[in-house]
């Protein structure tokens, strides 16, 4: 409105240097102006997009050919696809049949593939049912931070769950014969039996074993689950680094004991995490174990009496 007032009372050239504005611009304005009886909202800005838009054109045999590989071969992707239509002498580019499967789908004309885990003891197929669910991803540096070391010694699997906490550096760590998220469930009670705070919320990545009956056990034990995005274990930075000290101090000198016994291994592994938590110095707390970093946090009205506590 100030560049129509500039423009009826100086001119055409003056506001077109005072403003950088065009003569058929200011038309333009005072047209939709006039035609909405003054409204000033009539001229905000307006959509863009072309009132007509280019519809894509699915040759009627490449479809069928798609529909048909798809239907027998449901993991065919776009650039595969794109070799066998041109077999048959269309030529097509991978995008161009990358758009064509996306139109498909939101069509419902394609069949949407299936994922079936076997079961052994029945010798049946189930297919896998997945429910989604929003994941939390944690926003500050505090908490505990879980993973799994993998071991494979002599064609054996072995599997070290592993703990520590942000601030505190107080860890723990125990060995599985399994990978699963039961094998998560109990070794997250028995962190939260051995330390000696209160733990109200902690972090792991977006394995197969933090899932399902671990989630069941943070539910119940009431702590949030944060999860790292994928493939991104600089999220969990201290967790990392202690999976490398605890492999380099004590896994990579007990792989025998992992692999034949792993009850005398965690035994052995709770001195080393007695050690590691009363004895060896961080350099993040000062130079001083965990444990005694957290006595000088305390007040004295604290019980201090059941801090020596290990796994049973």
């Amino acid at each position: 409105m100030k560049m129509l007032d500039f423009w009826s009372k100086y001119g055409t050239k003056a506001t077109d240097e005072a403003f950088s504005v065009s003569e058929r611009t200011l038309f333009r304005w005072q047209r939709v102006l006039k035609k909405n009886n003054g409204q000033l909202e009539a001229l905000d800005p307006q959509k863009t997009a072309p009132k007509g838009r280019r519809k894509r054109i699915i040759l009627p045999k490449v479809q069928e050919i798609i529909i048909r590989e798809r239907t027998e071969h449901p993991r065919l992707g776009k650039a595969k696809l794109t070799v066998l239509i041109k077999a048959e002498g269309y030529a097509v580019s991978e995008s161009y049949v990358g758009r064509v499967i996306h139109d498909l789908k939101k069509r419902n004309l394609l069949p949407l593939g299936k994922k079936v885990s076997f079961y052994a003891r029945t010798g049946a197929h189930h297919e896998i049912q997945r429910i989604p669910r929003k994941k939390l991803r944690r926003t500050h540096k505090r908490g505990m931070e879980l993973d799994t070391i993998i071991r494979f010694i002599d064609g054996i699997k072995r599997y070290i769950l592993t703990a520590i906490d942000v601030e505190k550096k107080f860890a723990f760590a125990g060995a599985y014969t399994s990978h699963s998220s039961a094998s998560a469930a109990d070794f997250l009670k028995r962190v939260i039996e051995v330390c000696p705070f209160v733990i109200d919320e902690l972090q792991t990545d977006n394995g197969s074993e933090f899932a399902l009956h671990f989630e069941a056990a943070c539910a119940t034990l009431g702590l949030t689950h944060f999860n790292t995005h994928p493939r991104s274990p600089k999220e969990n930075p201290f967790i990392e680094r202690f999976n490398r000290t605890i492999s380099e101090d004590f896994i990579m000198l007990n792989r025998d004991l992992l692999r034949d016994d792993i009850n005398a291994f965690n035994l052995k592994l709770v001195d080393w995490l007695i050690w590691y938590n009363t004895i060896r110095p961080h350099a993040s707390l000062g130079m001083v174990a965990p444990l005694k970093y957290i006595v000088s946090t305390l007040t004295a009205e604290e019980c201090q009496m059941w801090w020596t506590r290990t796994w049973d």
